[in-house]
């Protein structure tokens, strides 16, 4: 029943979640100052759920059989996470057969993005060294910026949207919601293609956030750190194993973007955007050549 109707109203989900933090980058920076901010949208048709819900926990099943799951029922397996951090320090800093598991699980991952056609958009924020960093100004605008380009996206699809974000505190969940909340029922109406106002969820019960925190933590924020990051920053965060990451699937994350030329800005949106303030340097950079 659920399936027939997502079907008939066309609904678009998008799942959004972030790695790194929003304290400043200190000068010189501290052992685990994050250099970099990577907040990232999935957008998936509703009609999929179902199917890439049971993909993933088939993924799970098969790479981490022996996380710490609360039954041998093979739903109770959602509950257990993969944190994206620790298949990003894996990849990019385990040994041989640390980095051959991870590699492996990343690659089932690109390949189920691209089974059932999801499509990424993301904001990252490449810290400056002393500068201050206006952190939850940034993660609220950068949700704004996300609804933007799923609104587009909706348009495109000539669909309707729900945003899911993973859950932080009451205080941070009100704040952000409210700000789309004062834009779509203006008088110059915004996000009309949105149901609702972003909600959030706990990641524990929802494949799309658990899987968005592995793009996000295991592929976008290495890549970026080591991208952006590599010559000014030196600690656990820029790893010289993520330009393996890149090389591997910079290609793939290119494609997945959800980008498109806006007429009135007269330039490309969407996708991938970095806003570099140490250096100003392209969003290229995230996927090689």
């Amino acid at each position: 029943m659920a399936i027939a109707l997502f079907g008939a109203t066309k609904l678009q989900l998008c799942f959004i979640d972030e790695a790194g933090d929003l304290g400043l980058l200190g000068n010189p920076p501290a052992p685990n100052d994050q250099p970099v901010l990577a907040i990232a949208g999935l957008f998936i048709d509703a009609v999929r759920l179902v199917s890439l819900t049971n993909d993933y926990l088939n993924l799970k099943q098969r790479f981490f059989p022996n996380l710490n799951y609360r039954s041998t029922k093979r739903l109770d397996r959602i509950l257990p996470e993969i944190k994206g951090a620790e298949v990003r320090r894996n990849a990019t800093r385990g040994n041989a057969r640390q980095r051959l598991h991870a590699i492996g699980f990343l690659d089932h991952i690109v390949g189920l993005l691209q089974r059932h056609e999801v499509r990424i958009v993301a904001r990252i924020w490449v810290k400056a060294l002393g500068s201050p960093f206006k952190g939850t100004a940034v993660y609220t605008f950068s949700i704004q910026s996300l609804c933007t380009y799923f609104e587009h996206y909706l348009t495109q699809c000539d669909t309707s949207g729900l945003c899911i974000a993973d859950s932080r505190s009451k205080g941070k969940n009100l704040s952000v919601s409210h700000s789309i909340f004062t834009q779509k029922f203006s008088a110059e109406r915004n996000y009309e293609r949105l149901v609702e106002l972003p909600t959030f969820g706990h990641s524990e019960n929802h494949a799309g956030l658990q899987i968005c925190d592995i793009v996000c933590s295991a592929l976008l924020y290495p890549i970026a750190c080591f991208a952006y990051c590599t010559g000014y920053v030196n600690n656990v965060h820029v790893q010289p194993g993520a330009s393996r990451l890149r090389d591997r699937y910079g290609r793939q994350l290119k494609e997945f973007q959800h980008r498109y030329y806006d007429i009135g800005a007269k330039r490309y949106v969407g996708g991938v955007v970095v806003s570099d303030y140490a250096d100003r340097r392209s969003g290229a950079l995230m996927f090689g050549n």
